[in-house]
């Protein structure tokens, strides 16, 4: 669903095409551990490329949004919500003459560090690694890119850069934040990320209020009358349904939701850039430095994607069909969990040798965790099948 024909922004932009607050590669705050510029792209043009190319980015193409994977092939996965993220994001940052290559490496790898099954195998995750830390996806997600992910011969994960990491680092606890050093500092200090950072976050949440609707349509667990209680689907429905009588019904419902993302995008810049202008900020630190962000709905359009949102969670994420595979997938998590906790020789060799006999609890606990949360919905089941675990 395209969102390009949004209104361009009044904002001051340079002769580079960058607005004087966006992040910049020249300015960049470096890299973990030093390497040379590169020669024909950008540093995140850079992060950007190593991210497509990761284990971790192509394994989102079988791991679930709502819909555990084997449920249908035309649902959204990890991957093609990422993708639809970034495509997003780009349009509003370039709207905002924000660093679009940034804006992408953020959106598509802000769910690098998803379980199988969703949020159901987050919580599932999560309950497991209790007593050793807890688990949760964002910080899995720098895990992944800083860590796990071994293809480079001089430094472990893939050594993207401060403003890289900082955007896919969403939330975090001030306990975390602590163990992050200059990465945490903003949790500590309650200060902002960057302007790109802030508007993927944003990004995610209106590619998946929006197409979790038409999943929800397509499994036939919503249903357009239901919709129509939700003002911001309701309005846009009717002028489709005015201008175009004769069109069926899948049509309408694709322009409806056309209509409503351009709505919802075209507000989020324009109420951004009068926030920016009105904040009089001119320059990235001026952004960090701000007690709120800046990237931001109208009160109407806030108001309109809550109530989205709400009604979503009641007739979409707490359906019983979805609840049910959830409870399904939970169980698979934590079967998992146990069966690897008990007998870490059942793990790969990879795995297997970074939880030695001599592993603490806690550390055996966060290479199963490690493992599990790189998992694809039918890796999981198929694990689940090999160690002879009763069918949750």
């Amino acid at each position: 669903m395209s969102t390009t024909d949004v209104p361009p922004s009044q904002g001051y932009i340079n002769s580079r095409g960058l607005a004087p607050y966006a992040a910049s590669d020249r300015t960049s705050r470096g890299r973990r551990y030093p390497e040379p510029p590169p020669s024909y792209r950008g540093e995140f043009q850079r992060d950007r490329d190593r991210i497509i190319h990761c284990a971790a980015f192509r394994r989102l193409e079988y791991k679930t949004q709502v819909f555990v994977n084997h449920e249908g092939d035309l649902f959204r996965t990890r991957l093609t919500h990422s993708i639809e993220v970034a495509q997003i994001a780009r349009s509003v940052a370039r709207a905002l003459g924000l660093n679009e290559d940034l804006t992408e490496t953020i959106s598509l790898a802000h769910d690098l560090g998803h379980t199988p099954f969703g949020h159901a195998g987050q919580d599932a995750l999560n309950g497991c690694m209790k007593e050793f830390g807890g688990f949760e996806h964002n910080l899995q997600s720098l895990r992944v890119v800083d860590v796990l992910e071994e293809r480079y011969a001089e430094f472990p994960g893939l050594n993207l850069t401060f403003e890289s990491r900082e955007g896919i680092l969403k939330h975090c606890s001030v306990a975390k934040a602590r163990e992050l050093g200059e990465l945490g500092q903003r949790f500590l200090e309650r200060r902002q990320p960057s302007l790109e950072a802030q508007l993927v976050n944003l990004a995610d949440e209106i590619a998946y209020n929006h197409h979790d609707i038409d999943d929800g349509l397509r499994s036939q667990l919503l249903t357009v009358e239901q919709l129509r209680e939700v003002a911001l689907f309701a309005r846009h429905h009717d002028r489709v349904r005015g201008r175009y009588p004769e069109l069926t019904v899948r049509r309408v419902v694709y322009e409806t939701l056309r209509r409503m993302i351009n709505e919802v995008v075209g507000d989020l810049i324009t109420s951004s850039q009068n926030r920016l202008d009105q904040a009089g900020v001119r320059s990235i630190d001026d952004v960090r430095n701000d007690d709120q962000p800046l990237v931001g709905y109208s009160d109407d359009i806030r108001a309109d994607s809550l109530a989205l949102k709400q009604f979503l969670r009641r007739h979409l994420y707490a359906h019983e069909r979805v609840r049910r595979v959830s409870e399904q997938a939970a169980s698979t998590i934590t079967d998992l969990f146990d069966t690897f906790m008990r007998d870490p020789g059942q793990l790969p060799p990879q795995f297997r040798d970074k939880a030695p006999d001599r592993a603490t609890r806690t550390d055996r606990a966060r290479v199963v965790a490690d493992y599990i949360a790189g998992m694809t919905d039918r890796y999981a089941y198929r694990e689940h099948a090999r160690l002879g675990l009763a069918q949750a």
